[in-house]
């Protein structure tokens, strides 16, 4: 294996992790979500990362990548140690939390649009079949999702009592 696939393998372990990782917190939100609305957008945008991390995952079949079981089990674990993080209420759930949570997924998605920008800009033939610029236009739609409901959550999260 080339210096340059077993850095793409890593690179494709490292990506099927926080997808494994923005899957669950996206369940778990959606799950917990008080508002209605804010439900709906997070059970859409956890379909969507599901269907992006199957894609992920014959990407990483097809360039012929091992599965890395204990970076998905690294990420599991820190999404469920993520959920302890202070929101100033001990049981109950907060809006700080959810606010919290779509920053999070904000970033996530984030990262998962360089993700699809870099393996779009390797043109390996490997990959000729995936359509990154759906790929792209698809995470771009969730961070904007994400990030609408996240300022919408601001001003009665942190704005004056």
């Amino acid at each position: 294996m080339s210096v340059s696939d077993e850095a793409l393998h890593i690179y494709l372990n490292d990506h099927l992790a926080g997808a494994a990782s923005g899957l669950a917190l996206a369940r778990r939100a959606a799950a917990n979500a008080e508002d209605e609305e804010r439900a709906a957008m997070w059970r859409t945008v956890a379909a969507e990362v599901a269907e992006d991390r199957l894609t992920l995952t014959h990407i990483r079949d097809l360039v012929g990548a091992r599965p890395n079981p204990l970076k998905y089990a690294a990420a599991w674990t820190g999404e469920k140690l993520g959920r302890l993080k202070t929101n100033g209420r001990l049981w109950r759930r907060s809006e700080l939390g959810q606010m919290l949570e779509l920053e999070l997924m904000v970033l996530g998605v984030t990262g998962k649009l360089a993700l699809w920008t870099a393996l779009s800009e390797l043109r390996d033939p490997r990959l000729r079949s995936i359509d990154f610029e759906v790929l792209r236009r698809r995470a771009e739609s969730q961070r904007d999702r994400l990030e609408r409901s996240r300022v919408e959550i601001v001003p009665p999260t942190l704005g004056p009592g």
